[in-house]
């Protein structure tokens, strides 16, 4: 089997990394006029104020941009991207969550190209072949989107859409763990268990290789270690930045080898409520990760091997036993007590999951499907 693996961006990683900002993205911008993508939980928190005094020192003109709540929505891409234009930027920051990163990522694209993101919707149209560069700085340890040539967001309707090309990815990324230190204990682990089961079917996927498994079995190894311990004591920064790692990796894999049946589920869910997607990841992981290692390959063996596991077997129970070490509520909201599972199963068979559905060399038929959403619709609080 021959394969190629995409690049892996420049990291900068360790505490206090957010420090190096204004020297690196001053080396980034010719005319020194940055866009900030930031969340606006981090800018309310006055964590932002150590990065915006850095930049400044190095003379660089930046416009914040904190205007989006929730998933990122193809309305906050846009409003980013003409901030950008009227300031006229030549970096894209971004600091936050993944909604921040992946609103800053887009927003290098349409800045110069394309005003509206649906235009690179599911690929509709190419993405300009030079975007603006960009620096991304994670605040959470989950969605890998500092690290991947995905942008994930979602359109008028709801559905959750991608836009994808190598040209999206930072030219830098500082992996800082002390950013990561006042995320609370449920969304530490919602984000952490994400980011596991990126590395897992990016590295048991139909598309998977040898180059991927390297990110991803070292993201299962890093994971499961470091999650109790960030809970147990948050201002371990030694889990927190392995936590940092685990999820950088796990998205170098998903960036060569893709998401699989989990992923769909969460999509599908988000798209008839609100729901934070590593809680949907993780309950579409549980409800379909027996199925899965009933039909195991050697892809499958290895991955379990990489977690700890003697065989791909026992994954359940050590995934129930890590979720219970996180104590983490892995519930849908109240939202979902409308929803039914045939509107799950219908919400996952559009063309945005289908590379999703399709992952696996097992398929799910139609009642597989019907009984992983009634399993994940049956924990709605």
């Amino acid at each position: 089997m021959t394969y190629s693996t995409a690049p892996v961006p420049a990291t900068i990683c360790g505490p206090g990394a957010l420090g190096q900002i204004g020297r690196e993205a001053a080396a980034l911008s010719r005319h020194a006029r940055v866009l900030l993508v930031a969340d606006p939980f981090l800018e309310t928190q006055g964590l932002l104020a150590p990065a915006l005094a850095a930049l400044a020192a190095e003379g660089l003109a930046v416009s914040p941009f904190t205007a989006f709540t929730g998933e990122p929505k193809s309305t906050h891409v846009a409003a980013a991207a003409q901030a950008g234009r009227a300031a006229g930027a030549d970096l894209v920051i971004g600091i936050g969550g993944g909604s921040a990163l992946d609103i800053a990522k887009l927003a290098t694209a349409c800045i110069p190209g394309a005003p509206d993101p649906m235009a690179y919707a599911l690929a509709a149209t190419p993405l300009p072949p030079e975007p603006l560069p960009s620096l991304l700085v994670p605040s959470t340890a989950g969605t890998g989107a500092e690290s991947c040539a995905t942008c994930i967001f979602s359109g008028p309707d709801g559905r959750k859409l991608w836009a994808w090309g190598q040209e999206l990815k930072p030219r830098l990324v500082l992996l800082d763990p002390e950013l990561t230190v006042s995320l609370p204990p449920a969304l530490t682990a919602w984000c952490a268990l994400d980011a596991f089961v990126h590395a897992f079917e990016a590295s048991t996927s139909a598309r998977s290789h040898a180059g991927a498994a390297l990110h991803a079995h070292h993201a299962l190894r890093l994971i499961p270690k470091a999650l109790p311990r960030a809970i147990a004591a948050p201002e371990d920064l030694a889990a927190r930045e392995a936590l940092l790692l685990g999820a950088f990796h796990a998205g170098v894999a998903i960036d060569n080898c893709g998401t699989a049946i989990a992923h769909a589920l969460s999509h599908g869910a988000a798209a008839l409520a609100p729901v934070h997607h590593g809680l949907a990841t993780a309950l579409g992981f549980g409800v379909s990760l027996r199925w899965l290692v009933a039909r195991p390959t050697p892809q499958i063996e290895a991955a379990a091997q990489a977690c700890g596991c003697p065989c791909a077997a026992a994954l359940p129970e050590a995934w129930e036993d890590l979720v219970a070490r996180c104590a983490a509520p892995l519930a849908l909201p109240e939202a979902f007590r409308a929803v039914t599972p045939e509107a799950l199963v219908r919400a996952v068979s559009g063309p945005e999951c289908a590379p999703m559905l399709t992952a696996h060399r097992a398929r799910a038929t139609p009642e597989e499907l019907t009984g992983f959403a009634r399993a994940m619709l049956d924990t709605a609080a």
